[in-house]
């Protein structure tokens, strides 16, 4: 009994004291921020026939279906040309910031208003990334994504650097973006543009008011009590975040499988030879007759396909097997991305196993992809743009995935004060960093 109770006891500490994958989170969010910004970009020119008031699929349609489905789209709010432009770029501009890991947890929220906007515009739009691009960006919104390889890294890392030299740091940007989406939440809900389904509005008010509560816990909080409680929720929030999309990615792959084991096409082992020969899917016709000449080779990717999709999520208990697997699929993903030409399907499912890279690769990724940007630096004759983008790591005693302590040097101490009782006006840190030794809901 107490060996169950210590069990019970260490897996509520993990749980509760730090926002765990931080290296995976990152990946996810950087993942999915590039495979919608290069959609968006590529179909820039197109935007008017995908998404446009004028388009196919026209604005009195998209009325008629949002009507009857109550999907959130605030392309809807207006059928003017300005506002589907400015949708159009707020959208490519938070898929930028995203990337970059700047205010990522206001950025993320923007995102997903972006991906939601669009994709619930014309339904019909996607290659079948779309709907996972769709699950994700809202999942994206309850983690802690900026704790590595973001800007938001590098101003925590400043912000303790200057409490302990004792400056004075004063946080204006975060409050101020948060007031701006706050009014045009206001604004959206006064003019009645929020009708619908309850939940994407119930949403955005709920991540509205948990950041106004850690700004007042931060800015009025006279103990440190308050602000670790809101710690140990957004650590329990990310941490459940970060299960559902495994569990989703899991699911995708196994339901993918189960449904092919029932098609007699993938039974026989000829499933793979006919959409190589689909004039919408040969972007390469002399490679995908090159690759559909052997039958012994189709046969074998066919029931491999299958294989691989089904047995993946039982696999997860051995790491190993787990990886070789996750190696298998992602070259899968990627040959599917040059064969049938489905770049952003494959991008998307990419980001989606990035969840189950291991915490060790994922360092050596960021540490060579540092090198490479000091090299590049240096060959240009600057001094670098200093680090927090790539390269660094969680802070030390942080549990990571694989139960590891992430290796590296404490930061030097507090000014005596600091740490437990910030003056007003100061910035209370970046909690989107659990190293710092502030909480809560950053911008």
């Amino acid at each position: 009994m107490n060996r169950f109770a210590l069990a019970v006891s260490t897996g509520i500490a993990r749980v509760t004291e730090a926002a765990l994958g931080p290296y995976q989170t990152a990946m996810i969010r950087i993942g999915f921020s590039a495979t919608w910004l290069l959609f968006l970009l590529r179909e820039f020119p197109h935007r008017q026939e995908l998404y446009g008031p004028d388009g196919p699929w026209s604005w009195n349609l998209a009325e008629q279906l949002v009507s009857l489905n109550g999907a959130f789209t605030a392309l809807m709010w207006s059928d003017g040309q300005f506002w589907f432009e400015t949708v159009y770029v707020l959208a490519v501009v938070s898929s930028v910031l995203l990337l970059l890991g700047w205010r990522t947890r206001a950025m993320s929220v923007l995102f997903m208003v972006g991906v939601l906007s669009l994709q619930n515009r014309s339904i019909f739009m996607g290659d079948g990334g779309d709907n996972v691009l769709h699950l994700m960006c809202i999942y994206l919104v309850f983690t802690r994504c900026g704790q590595v390889w973001s800007l938001d890294e590098r101003r925590a890392r400043r912000s303790r650097e200057a409490h302990a030299r004792g400056e004075h740091v004063v946080d204006r940007v975060g409050p101020a973006l948060w007031g701006v989406l706050g009014l045009v939440l206001a604004s959206a809900a006064f003019l009645d543009r929020l009708s619908g389904d309850w939940v994407v509005p119930a949403l955005l008010w709920a991540l509205w008011l948990a950041q106004a509560l850690w700004w007042a816990v931060g800015r009025f909080a006279r103990s440190g009590q308050s602000r670790i409680m809101l710690d140990v929720v957004a650590n329990i929030v990310h941490n459940g975040a970060l299960l559902v999309i495994m569990a989703e990615a899991c699911l995708i792959y196994a339901t993918a499988g189960w449904y092919k084991i029932q098609g007699s096409r993938w039974q026989d082992g000829t499933a793979v030879y006919y959409p190589l020969h689909l004039d919408s899917f040969s972007p390469w016709p002399a490679l995908a007759d090159l690759l559909s000449a052997n039958g012994v080779m189709v046969m074998l990717v066919t029931y491999g396909t299958v294989a691989v999709q089904v047995a993946f999520p039982f696999t997860l208990f051995n790491r190993r097997v787990k990886n070789v697997l996750l190696a298998a699929m992602i070259t899968e993903h990627a040959v599917i991305a040059v064969v049938l030409g489905l770049p952003f399907f494959s991008l998307a499912m990419i980001a989606a196993d990035s969840v189950f890279l291991p915490t060790s690769f994922l360092r050596r990724l960021g540490d060579g992809a540092a090198r490479v940007r000091g090299r590049l630096w240096a060959r240009l004759g600057g001094d670098g743009p200093g680090a927090g983008l790539l390269g660094q790591r969680v802070p030390k005693g942080r549990p990571t995935p694989e139960g590891h302590r992430a290796p590296g040097r404490p930061g030097p101490p507090p000014e005596p004060g600091s740490a437990k009782t910030p003056r007003p006006g100061d910035d209370p840190g970046d909690p989107e960093n659990p190293g710092h030794r502030h909480v809560g809901f950053p911008a």
